[in-house]
């Protein structure tokens, strides 16, 4: 069974060195053929180099593809897809907060004839902010997508080759990798795993990168927040009938009257608040529909080293600036 390891880099030089140490050191101590893929996600300081230089050193099992810009994580981890040549295909971050010291458990369970292994990170590392924004997150998602996934943001999972051909065929301009491939599984399991502290590096997710990824997961995957504003909009609307109903009876029975402006004026917020959120919806889906009519690639891959690319001549020390005495491999877009 041979194991591609994907993992998609943005500004990790921090973590790099001791990431790719560890492990290929645990690849190195499995009975198998294996090959790590490191995509660089247009990384702004020294990751790309330092990934060159591992390259260098270990071009047998070592390939880098360089994207041509900062097109996000998934789109990263799907240029990865594109490439593997694995029976098994695990992902993971490179920030060392999912430990590669978890791999063979999730590839203990692939054996056993599970074709996609989640991890479920237990004994979480994060702010409280964070665990608790998660926890919501996770709970609201599976209501809404009837997905049975507990750790959405979890990246340390197992997909067998078919999965990974089956994610590969899909066309969508954006896409959630977890549950795009629990969508495909036919027999999948969760497994507990790991979770260390940041060591180096700040997270490439803030609050409203967070928040937009859980906005492509919900609309990219169910119906339900267009189903239940429509069934709240019906609610709200006959809720307005009746209240004009009963404005037009107390005016016949009581005559004109002034006390009730600022309540009309608190209802006429709340519609239009209602209104707003619903149109923030709808927008999300058409914006969906518009990125995908304009057919734009999902990610351009620049440049390849090592595994079956054009390795540097030499083998610099990892994290030396290394450039390569032949010249990358030929850009390879898709």
């Amino acid at each position: 069974m041979k194991v591609s390891v994907v993992v998609p880099v943005y500004n990790e030089q921090a973590n790099l060195d001791e990431f790719c140490r560890r492990v290929l050191a645990v690849m190195d101590g499995l009975a198998g053929p294996y090959e790590l893929l490191l995509v660089d996600d247009g990384s702004r300081d020294r990751s790309l180099e330092i990934l060159k230089a591992w390259a260098a050193r270990r071009p047998d099992v070592v390939r880098v593809l360089e994207l041509s810009r900062n097109f996000g994580q998934h789109p990263a981890i799907l240029a990865g897809f594109r490439d593997v040549t694995g029976d098994v295909v695990v992902t993971l971050d490179a920030d060392l907060q999912n430990p590669p010291e978890e791999i063979p458990k999730l590839l203990s369970k692939v054996e056993e004839g599970y074709d996609v292994v989640g991890g479920v990170r237990i004994s979480r590392q994060d702010s409280f902010a964070r665990r608790f924004a998660s926890r919501i997150v996770n709970r609201v998602t599976v209501a809404i997508t009837r997905m049975r996934l507990t750790d959405f943001g979890c990246m340390l999972r197992a997909y067998s080759r078919d999965v990974v051909d089956e994610i590969n065929r899909t066309e969508e301009a954006s896409t959630f990798i977890p549950a795009l491939g629990q969508s495909f599984a036919r027999n999948p399991t969760e497994i507990e795993v790991a979770h260390a502290p940041r060591t180096g590096g700040e997270s490439a997710y803030s609050l409203y990168r967070l928040i937009r990824l859980n906005f492509d997961l919900m609309t990219g995957f169910s119906a339900v927040p267009l189903q239940l504003f429509g069934i709240l909009g019906t609610f709200v609307a006959l809720g307005g009938i009746a209240f004009g109903i009963f404005l037009f009876v107390r005016r016949l029975i009581v005559g004109a009257e002034v006390e009730g402006v600022f309540t009309l004026f608190a209802i006429l917020f709340t519609l239009l608040g209602v209104a707003m959120a619903g149109l923030g919806i709808v927008g999300e889906y058409v914006g969906r529909i518009y990125e995908q009519v304009r057919g734009r690639p999902r990610f351009s891959v620049r440049h390849a080293w090592g595994l079956r690319g054009e390795p540097p001549s030499s083998s610099p020390a990892p994290g030396s600036v290394s450039t390569p005495a032949t010249g990358p491999s030929p850009a390879v877009r898709r």
